[in-house]
């Protein structure tokens, strides 16, 4: 089953600035394939939904071995067994109705 998922990954107790863990999660999420997009609080991230879950886990173990001892996570997703559906077929289905 394929997914779309809002991911925020927050590492806790490590300092204001997170990006080199947000970095980190990207580098996991290319290399099992997916489809990603960073936007300003999360990364979109579309594929079959054990492949996602899987790198979500993955980037939990990576930002832990990374020092940080506690990590808060928001997961937003979505499903459809009524068609395939894409990241890109979201926002262009807004776009298209836009002045």
């Amino acid at each position: 089953m394929k997914v779309i998922m809002d991911l925020c990954i927050v590492p806790m107790g490590v300092g204001v600035s997170v990006s080199a863990y947000v970095a980190a999660c990207h580098q996991i999420l290319q290399q099992a394939g997916l489809k990603s997009q960073l936007h300003a609080y999360g990364t979109n991230i579309e594929g079959e939904w054990d492949q996602v879950m899987a790198a979500v886990k993955q980037c939990h173990q990576q930002v832990h071995a990374m020092g940080a001892p506690r990590i808060t996570t928001t997961i937003k997703l979505g499903t459809r067994m009524d068609r395939d559906q894409t990241m890109a077929d979201k926002v262009e289905s807004v776009e298209c109705k836009l002045p």
